[in-house]
């Protein structure tokens, strides 16, 4: 109920700030969007690494540059992770990470033709709710007991990049959001210092929008 509260409280003020912004820029305008998630944890100790099935769903906002140009901030509810087997010096055994995230990306979305635009640009992540669990009956490491939100980075960034189809008031698109910082905290034990999970989030979406 907590992190519902705070979801909603983002949206609230996103939603009021952006009004704002329309009612002062000419042309602005303001939109839901919505879709699926296929995301995965990179890392260089993962044996296998398997896609996980998730959501987003948030409020963007246009705001015209040029003709051909314009700034899209959002912020969204997004769910990231993977399913990681792990068999290294720290740990054996396979896990899912199901890790929940309010996003603020901000994108240049250039219209290339009347209906087709490519977006780039930076992204920041809140981490408001994890689920881990243990997969394997015989790993040498149980990740439920081992590992909790409050071992993970609370925090993330990275770059995403993506096409887009707009119709009028409504349009679809992809995009692959690539993450630069490592999900895991930094840990000491035994005078050895290590970071697990040591991976990156990377999760490609497609979605609908609707512009208001």
């Amino acid at each position: 109920m907590k992190n519902l509260k705070r979801v909603l409280a983002v949206v609230l003020v996103t939603l009021g700030t952006t009004n704002a912004i329309q009612a002062q820029e000419s042309g602005a305008s303001l939109g839901i969007k919505g879709g699926l998630n296929m995301s995965n944890l990179y890392t260089e100790d993962v044996d296998d690494e398997n896609v996980l099935a998730g959501f987003n769903i948030g409020l963007f906002a246009q705001l015209p540059i040029t003709s051909s140009l314009a700034l899209q901030p959002e912020v969204s509810y997004t769910t990231k992770g993977a399913e990681l087997q792990y068999d290294n010096a720290f740990a054996e055994g396979t896990g899912k990470f199901r890790l929940n995230y309010i996003e603020v990306p901000v994108l240049l979305k250039a219209n290339l033709t009347k209906n087709f635009n490519v977006q780039f640009g930076p992204y920041a992540a809140f981490l408001v709710d994890s689920k881990i669990t243990n997969e394997s009956a015989n790993g040498s490491y149980n990740f439920e007991e081992n590992i909790d939100e409050d071992d993970l980075n609370k925090f993330d960034f990275g770059v995403a990049a993506g096409v887009g189809f707009d119709f009028d008031s409504f349009g679809i698109g992809a995009r692959y959001n690539y993450g630069l910082s490592t999900v895991g905290k930094e840990r000491t034990v035994l005078g050895q210092t290590y970071t697990f999970p040591d991976s990156k989030n990377s999760v490609l979406s497609v979605y609908a929008a609707i512009k208001f």
